[in-house]
């Protein structure tokens, strides 16, 4: 069963085509972390937060990497992570066609 975790975070740019250049080794690195099926990269420059959605393949590997992701960005100098898990609903998402 799939679970979805949800990310902001306080983030003063760069945005666009410059977050892409800048954030590219980065966005490598996290489509190697166990349990990843997708992720979002989601960026908010009027509110400066950026963040992700992400798909797991099970709750384990989404706590996991809840938990190294916000290390990560507190080392980063980020102030304030915001993560949420859920579990999803497989056959409503399908309905409404999500990318399951």
């Amino acid at each position: 069963m799939p679970y979805l975790l949800q990310v902001d975070f306080p983030y003063p740019g760069p945005w666009g085509d410059e977050m892409t250049a800048a954030l590219r080794g980065l966005a490598e690195s996290i489509a190697g972390e166990p349990g990843l099926i997708w992720k979002l990269w989601t960026e908010n420059p009027a509110a400066n937060e950026a963040g992700g959605i992400y798909l797991f393949q099970d709750l384990p590997s989404a706590e996991a990497y809840l938990a190294m992701h916000t290390a990560r960005l507190k080392g980063f100098g980020v102030p304030q992570v915001n993560g949420k898990i859920f579990q999803v609903n497989e056959t409503l998402s399908r309905i409404d066609r999500a990318p399951l």
